[in-house]
């Protein structure tokens, strides 16, 4: 079994994912590094000369080769639980946990931070939000991240598990 953490950029999907691994002694992994070694250039990059579709290509191609691992905590991108074809790949080799914040935090985790090519404003922002919250609502369990501290955090996922990732 993985955890898979999901949600919306700057929800903390990596620093989380880090130390969840830390305290279940699993290996951690971020999609978006993945990526970001396999390609040999930054996401924005990858957006700006090749495309959101091609990124969205090499996410899910990314998403399967890593998602073989086991007793891994793998952060995704900010987007890649939208697709149907990713859900599938997570649900079929672990559980699925959405970090969910408000908005404000969010835009205040993102606003000045050049390395998310979507993040644009706090209104495109929200629409954005607004079009992934469905897909995020399919993760199989929801942690309520607010502003809380990364450990804080972690032990309301631990909280979530109980037993099943022991």
């Amino acid at each position: 079994m993985n955890l898979y953490l999901v949600g919306f950029m700057g929800s903390g999907k990596t620093s989380v994912g880090r130390c969840l691994a830390g305290r279940l002694g699993w290996s951690f992994l971020d999609l978006d590094e993945e990526i970001f070694k396999r390609a040999g250039m930054s996401i924005r990059d990858i957006f700006t000369s090749r495309g959101e579709a091609y990124f969205r290509r090499l996410e899910s191609e990314e998403l399967k080769r890593v998602c073989v691992v086991s007793r891994t905590v793998i952060a995704l991108g900010g987007g890649a639980f939208s697709s149907a074809e990713n859900r599938e790949a997570v649900q079929s080799t672990g559980k699925s946990i959405w970090l969910d914040l408000p908005v404000d935090i969010i835009v205040a985790r993102c606003a000045g931070d050049d390395s998310r090519p979507l993040f644009s404003g706090r209104r495109e922002m929200e629409k954005l939000l607004d079009e992934r919250r469905p897909c995020y609502a399919l993760a199989d369990i929801r942690v309520n991240a607010d502003d809380l501290p990364v450990d804080a955090v972690v032990d309301r996922i631990l909280t979530s598990l109980g037993a099943d990732a022991r």
